[in-house]
């Protein structure tokens, strides 16, 4: 007689069943050109007359010269490092304040949602690099040629530059202490980035609100609860599984476009030094891969599920 799966187990196949095609995928095609770019960094790519290509292994000495001898790639890598660790807070602050807003009943709700998802539309792909090389064309004729930078015609807000400087003596006058101060000082600097990386973790805590059960706030109300507290010991609790999901999506995400990325892309496609590249991209995957472990240890020990 055959055996019943019992539900647990039944729930453990459906696990697999719907991340098969990803296993799938992920083996078909990242297994083999990991290994391949692993190849890569552990020697020099040539080039055959015949067609294809033969790689001169050299142990980890791509490795070695991109920590020792290589002019940008320490800096470049510590850059990319301290701004995912910058924005990753506050990307997070946001996008739970945002959600927190949009769950609330307004009239124009839906319209709301849809503008703070707008930016990670315009934010993708060509039009953000058109857009960037559009501004910083403008910015760099004015500063040339003496343009005037209208904001009518540019977008740009001539007080915009001094904002930042105006609030960090503000803080710095109220008894701030400095560390503070710079810190939100450079969350000024980088709102737009924050908000156009913003949208995918909004729907996140989103929908992660909506799915709390309207009686628990109805038994903190009745238990004399203020909102503040309401959003402390029921709210922020409940969506808490969601911000290590949201941590590990945005870390991730910084991967598409960062400065170290586009090192590797020059080193590989410009000056046409693919071992060195792969090299690069591994260290900063390793790099990478070692926070997301840290931040998820620290990150699960405090996150509350409720069953």
């Amino acid at each position: 007689m055959r055996k019943q799966l019992s539900f647990e187990q039944q729930k453990k196949w459906y696990g697999v069943l719907f991340l098969s095609p990803w296993m799938l995928g992920f083996l078909l095609l990242f297994a083999i050109p990991l290994i391949a770019s692993f190849r890569f960094s552990l020697g020099k790519l040539e080039m055959l007359a015949a067609g294809g290509y033969k790689v001169m292994y050299g142990g980890f000495g791509n490795y070695k010269y991109a920590l020792t001898e290589h002019a940008e790639f320490n800096r470049v890598l510590t850059e990319s490092v301290v701004n995912m660790a910058v924005n990753v807070p506050l990307i997070l602050f946001f996008s739970l304040f945002a959600a927190t807003l949009l769950n609330q009943k307004f009239r124009g709700r839906a319209i709301a949602r849809a503008v703070f998802f707008l930016p990670v539309i315009l934010a993708s792909g060509i039009i953000h690099d058109i857009s960037t090389q559009s501004i910083m064309s403008t910015v760099m004729n004015g500063m040339t040629y003496g343009t005037n930078l209208d904001p009518e015609v540019t977008g740009l807000s001539g007080s915009g530059l001094s904002q930042s400087l105006e609030l960090k003596g503000m803080l710095v006058d109220a008894g701030m202490s400095q560390a503070l101060t710079d810190y939100l000082s450079n969350a000024v600097d980088r709102i737009y980035e924050i908000i156009s990386s913003s949208g995918v973790q909004i729907l996140i805590f989103l929908a992660g609100l909506q799915s709390i059960s309207p009686s628990l706030y109805e038994a903190s109300k009745i238990e004399g609860a203020t909102g503040y507290e309401i959003f402390w010991k029921v709210t922020f609790p409940m969506v808490s599984p969601l911000i290590l999901t949201n941590v590990i999506y945005t870390v991730i995400d910084s991967f598409a476009d960062n400065s170290l990325t586009k090192l590797a892309y020059k080193t590989a496609f410009t000056d046409m030094n693919f071992g060195l590249s792969a090299a690069m991209s591994w260290m900063y995957f390793i790099v990478e891969g070692l926070m997301l472990l840290l931040i998820a240890y620290t990150v699960s020990k405090r996150v509350f599920y409720y069953d």
